[in-house]
């Protein structure tokens, strides 16, 4: 005959598997809430990371503003009329001007170089300057008369000649030790053949400029960073020899 029990069987069975099935949703339930946590606070830190670069960002280019409108204070100085400054070089125009084909300098102009670049180390040693500032690079320029590689070797030589009037400490009105230290550290020299030429004024092309080279972001390393790239350069050693190996022409 039928067998009676067998209702009441699948009854208890499926009574003893219910609370199995609720503790699974239960569990992944709150692995959801958990999943959703996690996902909350790895954007949250990453939007603060986001707004912490930015903050730099903005902090590196209004520093850097400021150091530029101090450098253009300082060519508005009557003794130094006719600097101007471009973007982040200072051009020094005719005070600085070469002859053709040359390399040398006359007396007035290397007295003015020695008399407005330490002004210029004096306004990079301010904080909104000394922060970012990484170096500054000599750039010399000459006019399209003439070959590509002679007006390119003419260029760097000029630029080369613009350190030995820095660097010549038996000069009058040398600059300071402490200073021509400094231009041995952060001065480069580069050349540039017919770049930014003036052709419609060759001579004004005869000329050097000084560009200021600022630390990316990522360069500048704070303390405990040890993710940061240091941009530091070792320090020249010092020796008292202010020969200048540019020949003159």
């Amino acid at each position: 005959m039928f067998n009676l029990q067998t209702p009441r069987n699948r009854r208890a069975k499926d009574e003893a598997e219910k609370p199995f099935w609720i503790s699974f949703s239960d569990l992944m339930t709150a692995l959801m809430v958990l999943f959703l946590i996690a996902m909350a606070v790895a954007l949250m830190v990453l939007t603060q990371g986001l707004r912490t670069i930015e903050d730099k960002r903005r902090d590196r280019e209004e520093t850097i503003k400021a150091c530029i409108a101090d450098m253009e204070g300082l060519a508005r100085r009557s003794e130094f009329a006719g600097v101007k400054i471009s973007g982040h070089t200072i051009d020094f125009g005719p005070l600085a001007e070469f002859r053709k084909n040359g390399n040398q300098l006359s007396e007035e102009r290397m007295a003015f170089l020695r008399a407005f670049v330490p002004k210029v180390l004096e306004v990079s040693r301010k904080p909104n300057c000394q922060q970012w500032l990484r170096r500054f690079v000599v750039e010399g320029f000459a006019s399209q008369e003439g070959s590509y590689l002679h007006n390119l070797n003419l260029s760097l030589e000029r630029s080369e000649r613009v350190l030995c009037v820095l660097l010549d400490a038996s000069a009058p009105n040398a600059p300071s030790r402490a200073d021509r230290k400094t231009i041995r550290q952060q001065f480069l020299v580069g050349g540039s053949s017919f770049n930014a030429a003036i052709l419609d004024k060759p001579e004004k092309s005869r000329r050097v400029a000084l560009r200021l080279e600022f630390k990316d972001l990522r360069t500048v390393c704070e303390k405990g960073d040890v993710d940061c790239e240091d941009a530091e350069t070792p320090p020249i050693p010092w020796d008292d020899d202010s020969k200048c190996p540019v020949l003159s022409r």
